[in-house]
């Protein structure tokens, strides 16, 4: 079954919530970058995360476009994984022009690649793998969660 669009923005959000947040809570106290409290480092990183779900859940849109145009309407599992290269992209741009104003302090760019890449590979290898043992009608349902 090929996921739909509210399923792969469902499972973007959730994988985004439990993965992506437990990685982010043990990789932030490592991460390169700035001499500030340890608090101000996860409210930053968190709020880098929150960025990534809410800008993923618009690349989904653009994503479910751009596979109109392909035979079986579906990404192979390796373009998933080149996905990360324009979102990441976008996100570190827009924190390096200060759009993201709320974000502070600012990741330093390896903080931010460091934790963009990791969290990124986390979720990609449960989306691709241990997701289908406990949600085992989540790829019958389009990939729905809910």
């Amino acid at each position: 079954m090929v996921p739909t669009l509210i399923g792969r923005i469902q499972t973007r959000v959730f994988l985004l919530a439990t993965v992506g947040a437990i990685v982010t809570l043990l990789i932030v106290p490592v991460l390169p970058g700035p001499a500030v409290g340890l608090g101000a480092l996860y409210a930053a990183a968190f709020s880098v995360l929150a960025t990534i779900a809410v800008l993923g859940v618009c690349w989904e849109f653009v994503y479910h476009f751009l596979m109109q145009f392909r035979w079986e309407k579906d990404w192979p599992t390796l373009f998933g994984l080149v996905t990360l290269l324009p979102e990441g992209l976008l996100v570190f741009y827009l924190l390096r022009s200060e759009v993201l104003s709320f974000i502070d302090p600012v990741p330093s760019a390896g903080a931010f690649w460091t934790h963009f890449l990791v969290v990124w590979m986390c979720v990609w290898l449960v989306a691709n793998g241990p997701m289908r043992v406990p949600f085992i009608r989540w790829r019958f349902r389009g990939g729905r969660v809910l």
